[in-house]
């Protein structure tokens, strides 16, 4: 069964598509503060120029990655004659990102594309786009997926430029009409241990955009966003990292909970406030995010 609890703590705040076919962007995300980079073969590159991004993704895995960064490939779709040179170029790569998944039946196709590649080793795990009709509709057996043994799916990136293409709804500043879909993909990966990351922000000159979608999107239970331009890195990092407040609070409850006359008590006060242990739980992890934070900072 695939558990949250059980993996490596990470941070997933500010996840950067950057197009294969681009060189000097590639080179540049290595010192950027993105705690993932999605190098895309799919949309964001030309069918002429589609070689050359296999071939920048090959040599960018065989020269170790993006130390300290999750390094995805999001391949072309699986109905594309493209996408099974794409998998040999990404092997090794952190993650494997597929899009236009509409089911469970894609979902096995790509575990096998990769089994067939790497055997059971599970060098590569796989990563999911929701961004049609029907992935909405089938989000909880998509889910359900991450339960098989072996399972390689761990995340969700939800797409919502192609969710608003395909249904006809109007993106609006709010996001109104997408907020129902949001919420059932963050809902079906949190009911089977899955990361969630929110669509992108179009608007790259819209700062005060950028920081309502990424505030909203951490309210709605995300784990962080996609990003389309470096400059909006800063701010997915800040709402999607535990402010000095949060951590101020996590620590005041671990620090109550640690006292002599809190031993084995389920729930204690903690500033004027009934806190039980499963706050505890939630404190220690929002500590634990702080100091990654904190780390990743140092790192840039």
């Amino acid at each position: 069964m695939t558990d949250m609890a059980q993996r490596p703590l990470r941070l997933y705040r500010s996840a950067l598509y950057v197009p294969g076919d681009r060189q000097r962007a590639l080179d540049k995300a290595a010192g950027l503060a993105a705690d993932v980079v999605i190098v895309d073969l799919e949309d964001a590159v030309a069918p002429e120029a589609k070689a050359a991004a296999r071939a920048n993704v090959a040599a960018l895995i065989a020269r170790g990655g993006y130390p300290g960064k999750l390094l995805v490939v999001r391949v072309n779709g699986l109905e594309t004659a493209d996408v099974a040179a794409d998998l040999v170029a990404a092997q090794g790569a952190d993650a494997i990102l597929v899009p236009k998944v509409d089911g469970v039946d894609d979902i096995r196709r790509a575990d096998a594309g990769l089994h067939a590649l790497d055997g059971s080793t599970l060098r590569s795990v796989l990563w999911a786009m929701i961004e049609t009709p029907k992935a909405i509709l089938n989000i909880g057996s998509i889910a359900a997926e991450a339960e098989r043994p072996e399972a390689r799916l761990t995340t969700f990136v939800l797409g919502t430029n192609d969710l608003v293409k395909e249904t006809g709804v109007q993106m609006t500043a709010s996001r109104l009409a997408l907020l129902p879909w949001m919420s059932q993909t963050v809902l079906a990966a949190r009911a089977f241990g899955l990361i969630v990351l929110d669509g992108v922000c179009n608007v790259i000159d819209n700062p005060d955009g950028l920081l309502a979608e990424c505030r909203q999107g951490r309210g709605l239970g995300f784990d962080g966003k996609t990003l389309i331009h470096p400059d909006q890195i800063a701010t997915a990092n800040t709402v999607f990292g535990p402010s000095e407040i949060e951590i101020a609070e996590a620590r005041a409850v671990v620090d109550a909970f640690a006292m002599p006359e809190s031993a084995g008590k389920g729930v204690i006060r903690v500033n004027g406030r009934m806190t039980e242990r499963l706050h505890l739980a939630m404190a220690e992890r929002v500590l634990a995010l702080g100091a990654l934070a904190g780390q990743a900072e140092t790192a840039d």
